[in-house]
């Protein structure tokens, strides 16, 4: 291997048959040429990794726009961007290691895509939350009649209670209207300001209905939550991190 080269960027997992893109590159500038490696049924999309790996937006988009393509083509077992192995032949010794749970990780993904979904507290909600909340029309209320510092932060705080509050129950709906159309649904890491971070797997073919029921639903919860649905998504919540762990090494 070159020694301008450091290791083997690892983009993917998927079956042997599937295709590479004909114009499709990787990662770095200049962008890495893409090849694809196999052991018996089963092959590891891979390139030269470039020195000095850094998340630039330019191979962010690169690195997920080409696992898009590639699950055109059929199903993919999608690596985080940045997860480098030493070199080839340790790629292809775990794909022969843990043939059987990359296989049937595949097949449990196979014409599907995700689509993540995240909720937060309303904005430009307040006049509806005073109408609604008795505890808050009191606090403002006496704020009005003898305002002061402390009288500010009480109804601060309970506006931005309510507020959460309102979210949390918006957002529980939410999930389990998607959840009953979805084939799976996974919790995804807190995200500051969020109430709820899902993502769903869903059938590629009703994909389109999904995103559509997820605008629809914000639109009916709009006075408690905001929705913000984004996909389709490579499959990265529903493969597990021992999966792509035990394949390489994040760098």
């Amino acid at each position: 291997m070159s020694a301008a080269h450091d290791g083997v960027y690892v983009y993917a997992v998927l079956r042997a048959a599937t295709a590479l893109p004909k114009d499709g590159t990787g990662v770095g500038s200049p962008p890495a040429v893409l090849r694809s490696i196999s052991q018996g049924p089963l092959a590891a999309v891979v390139s030269d990794a470039p020195p000095q790996l850094r998340a630039r937006r330019r191979d962010l988009l690169a690195h997920q726009n080409l696992l898009m393509r590639l699950a055109d083509e059929g199903p993919v077992l999608p690596m985080r961007f940045g997860m480098v192995a030493a070199d080839e032949q340790s790629v292809l010794a775990q794909l022969a290691a843990e043939e059987s749970a990359y296989a049937a990780t595949l097949d449990r993904l196979a014409g599907r895509i995700e689509i993540n979904v995240k909720v937060l507290p309303a904005q430009n909600a307040l006049e509806a939350l005073v109408a609604e909340d008795k505890s808050v029309q009191k606090l403002r209320a006496a704020a009005r009649r003898s305002p002061g510092y402390e009288a500010s932060v009480r109804l601060g705080e309970a506006i931005s209670g309510a507020l959460t509050r309102r979210a949390v129950a918006a957002g529980q709906r939410i999930l389990r209207e998607l959840a009953s159309t979805a084939s799976a649904a996974v919790p995804g890491p807190e995200v500051p300001g969020c109430v709820l971070n899902q993502s769903f797997l869903v059938d590629r073919a009703e994909s389109e209905a999904f995103l559509l029921q997820a605008q629809s639903l914000g639109a009916s919860f709009r006075e408690h939550a905001e929705i913000r649905p984004a996909g389709p998504l490579p499959c990265y919540s529903f493969v597990s991190a021992e999966a792509r762990s035990v394949l390489v090494g994040g760098k």
